[in-house]
């Protein structure tokens, strides 16, 4: 769903340049703390660095404002979020030290059912997330060098293998998984010790959120994605594909 025009000499060096400060940086940092590893980022690309988050929770967006007072901290709104998801957002944009930058597909709900059908989500979640996700943040994240996510490696097979520092291919950008090696134990235990705002919906059976008709809450036993378009083979949106 990317707009691809063929690299400029320069485009490529800055690349290539880019590529290799990451590969170093995810070798260097692979012991750091968090915070260090947020340090790095803020230090290294100053205002071309910005935080995503999905608003489960304001961890990753906490940690950059201790590096970067005033961090960018970029938000899809997908048109499908959760009340709760969006006062979650509004709490962070007024108590952290941070700005809240919010982005939107090119298309509202209404012109997307227009155009591709009512409950696209349920036909074609894949091509609902490329329009509603992937296509905003690529284009949203056009100004930044470095955008950082709250990934971790346990929680699911999938992001097992994720870097605190990588080259995001598709985006030409920097990835920064500052708590890539941390549990669910190491996250409640950061909420718990900095007042870090979380959804309130974690406290409602729902262990990871996104868009409203593609969440559930989790059973028992579950792992923590397994509320995300539960029945399907789907387990990404696409934002780390």
């Amino acid at each position: 769903m990317t707009d691809l025009h063929p690299l400029s000499a320069a485009e490529t060096e800055r690349d290539t340049e880019l590529r290799a400060l990451a590969e170093q940086a995810g070798r260097d940092l692979e012991d750091a703390s968090a915070l260090e590893i947020v340090q790095w980022a803020a230090d290294t690309f100053g205002a071309r660095f910005c935080v995503t988050s999905s608003m489960e929770d304001a961890v990753v967006a906490h940690l950059a404002s201790r590096a970067r007072p005033g961090v960018d901290v970029v938000f899809l709104d997908t048109g499908y979020h959760f009340p709760e998801t969006i006062g979650t957002r509004d709490a962070v944009a007024a108590v952290m030290d941070v700005n809240v930058v919010t982005l939107t597909p090119r298309q509202s709900v209404a012109e997307q059912d227009a155009a591709y059908g009512p409950r696209l989500h349920d036909r074609n979640p894949d091509l609902c997330c490329a329009l509603r996700k992937v296509r905003p943040l690529t284009e949203g994240l056009a100004g930044y060098d470095a955008w950082a996510t709250g990934l971790r490696r346990d929680e699911s097979p999938t992001r097992a293998g994720t870097p605190v520092v990588g080259w995001d291919e598709k985006r030409r950008k920097v990835k920064i998984a500052p708590i890539a090696r941390w549990t669910q134990d190491d996250v409640d235990a950061y909420v718990a010790g900095h007042g870090v705002l979380t959804n309130p919906l974690l406290m409602d059976g729902y262990a990871s959120v996104g868009c409203a008709p593609c969440t559930r809450r989790v059973a028992a036993g579950e792992d923590a994605r397994a509320g995300r378009w539960a029945g399907l083979a789907k387990t990404e949106c696409g934002l780390h594909a």
